[in-house]
């Protein structure tokens, strides 16, 4: 790598905590009052008195604990969730900036090899200090206040950070405001530590390229098995939340980048209805399939992320179109009993059956029975009715799926483009940034082509045009009423299910929603599979693979409901570890 050419990966400042911290109202944003309030009752004393009084508490019940030789609970973060983080928050056990400084003392433990952080909040540091003070005083913004989240790095931020979908293309850009999804963030107290490294440009740019792989953030390996795939493009996010280097990461999915890397690193991951989550300041593929969601070691988790980043965005006005002024409390769907009279469907038509995933196949039928002894009604065979059309479509030599996908990438960059406030190449088009990549050495071209921007630049047409128009009604048909729509009500079931890897690509047509949950590994017996591209190993001994729960559009509660009655049954992460696991815990920072 040329390293007379900037590379800010892990760029921090290292300097002592301040409290009182000039600029923390800059990076942290408006309070949303809103959303502030207090967990605590007040009565006839006033709620910071009350806040301090129980911070004492707390601290004398730690310092006693501690006296009489039972420390405070310390949870290993490589399965810590939220709920006991927070906990120990509002015990006094650890504070933000504890968790802060843990997370990036295991981000830098493993980073130089598996790549998944592409850097590292500069100001994360005087962020928690002022959240701290905040909880301190009596404010609580949300159930997560203080705890530290990765985002991939295509979420744009207004801060010192970049954002730049993995390319150089876009390094030192800066955006006029930060993301809908970060402002929602910041508004809710939770800390944005960093952001995960991707596949560039969310895995289109090549076809001949591998997963994890950017030209900026290197190759992202998973951390079960040496020289892992980690699947793509949320590979960063994936990785990260596996490991425990954040409590929980967003990722962003056009077709199976949330699905994917949540089932091959062993995590759940919510791929919200289109619309749901603001794509405001997300640099684009497309509009009409794009979707921001969570990727969490538990259901639990990734709901609570959801609460708080769904909803209506002035900015995105898909979002306008929600059935709700305000979405509903994803924790609320937290139902052991949820599968109880449910109807599941499995259509089987999308099931492709070979050696290699036999043990997938064998974990899924296994599932199955877990769900009808939960309750459930299976109904097998509810097949996609348009499946071999899409197949057939598919394997032309430019499908409607792709003209879909080429077509609004070359429509909606620019509009990401035009926003930019300081545009350092002079980017704003994607003739524009295919002429970057082909002279930029770091960009590994041609070992690493541009075919998805070539094809789409070569169709001569824009997202207006009758041509695109035909493609996407096409490929909304296979997804919808050919699809998961039509499989529902033409069987008259709840929710569908799939093995993650075959889950993917019809949902994300008609921009429908999925959750993925662990399912299994690859037993020590299996044979290791790799890439076509770059040898990266896709199926050997314990590596994980998921279960996908599908459904109707606005269906996220019926489907995290689902997914965490079934969680709760199976408990499929905490049966293997990953090979890599950082060592720092929250002892080590707390006790030092």
């Amino acid at each position: 790598m040329d390293k007379s050419y900037p590379n800010p990966r892990l760029r921090r400042k290292d300097e002592k905590l301040q409290t009182n911290v000039s600029g923390v109202e800059k990076s942290n944003n408006r309070k949303d009052t809103k959303l502030q309030k207090s967990f605590w009752p007040i009565s006839r004393i006033g709620s910071a008195t009350m806040a301090s009084l129980l911070v004492s508490l707390a601290a004398l019940s730690c310092f006693f604990a501690k006296s009489m030789g039972k420390s405070p609970p310390f949870p290993d973060l490589l399965n810590a969730r939220a709920d006991e983080l927070v906990a120990g928050l509002e015990r006094g056990a650890w504070s933000s900036v504890d968790l802060i400084k843990v997370y990036i003392s295991r981000i830098e433990e493993v980073n130089s090899f598996l790549h998944p952080v592409a850097e590292i909040n500069p100001d994360a540091l005087a962020i928690a200090a002022n959240l701290d003070a905040e909880r301190a005083s009596g404010t609580i913004r949300s159930p997560l206040h203080g705890i530290p989240l990765l985002i991939k790095d295509n979420i744009a931020t207004m801060d010192q950070m970049n954002n730049t979908a993995g390319s150089y293309a876009l390094l030192g850009a800066k955006v006029p405001r930060d993301s809908g999804i970060a402002r929602k963030l910041r508004a809710a107290g939770i800390v944005i530590l960093g952001k995960a490294s991707m596949s560039e440009w969310a895995y289109f740019r090549s076809s001949n390229s591998s997963s994890g792989w950017s030209a900026r953030e290197g190759q992202v390996t998973g951390a079960y098995y040496p020289n892992m795939d980690p699947s793509g493009s949320s590979s960063g996010s994936g990785v990260s939340s596996s490991i425990g280097l954040a409590v929980a990461s967003l990722g962003t999915e056009t077709s199976g980048s949330i699905l994917s890397p949540s089932s091959q690193n062993n995590l759940v991951g919510i791929k919200p209805t289109v619309g749901l989550t603001s794509r405001a300041l997300v640099i684009p593929i497309s509009e009409r399939q794009d979707t921001v969601g969570p990727m969490a070691r538990t259901v639990s988790d990734a709901a609570s992320i959801l609460s708080i980043i769904a909803g209506r965005d002035p900015d995105d006005n898909y979002t306008l179109v929600q059935p709700w002024e305000s979405p509903p409390d994803y924790t609320q769907a937290l139902n052991f009993s949820s599968l109880r009279g449910a109807r599941i469907g499995i259509p089987r038509n999308a099931i492709p059956r070979s050696t290699t995933n036999q043990p997938m196949l064998e974990a899924f039928e296994d599932a199955i029975q877990v769900l009808k002894k939960a309750g459930a009604t299976i109904v097998d065979n509810t097949n996609y009715s348009a499946y071999e059309e899409y197949l057939t479509d598919s394997s032309a030599a430019i499908s409607s799926g792709s003209i879909v996908l080429d077509i609004d990438f070359v429509s909606d960059l620019p509009k990401y483009l035009s926003e930019l406030t300081l545009n350092p190449h002079n980017i704003t088009s994607v003739a524009d940034l295919a002429k970057f990549t082909h002279n930029f050495p770091l960009e590994e071209y041609p070992q690493r082509n541009t075919a998805s921007w070539d094809e789409g630049l070569s169709l001569g047409f824009d997202n207006e045009n009758y041509r695109f128009w035909n493609a996407f009604q096409r490929t909304s048909y296979f997804g919808a009423e050919g699809g998961v729509t039509g499989s529902l009500k033409a069987y008259n079931v709840d929710a569908l299910i799939l093995p993650t890897q075959y889950s993917a690509s019809i949902p994300a047509l008609a921009g429908l929603p999925a959750i993925t949950v662990p399912l299994g590994f690859y037993p020590s017996n299996t044979t290791a599979v790799k890439s076509e591209h770059w040898n990266l190993v896709q199926i050997a001994p314990g590596i994980p693979f998921g279960i996908t729960f599908l459904g109707p559009k606005w269906s996220e509660e019926k489907l995290i409901s689902y997914a965490f009655a079934f969680e709760q049954r199976t408990h499929t992460r905490l049966k293997v570890n990953p090979r890599v696991v950082p060592k720092t815990q929250l002892d080590n920072i707390v006790k030092a």
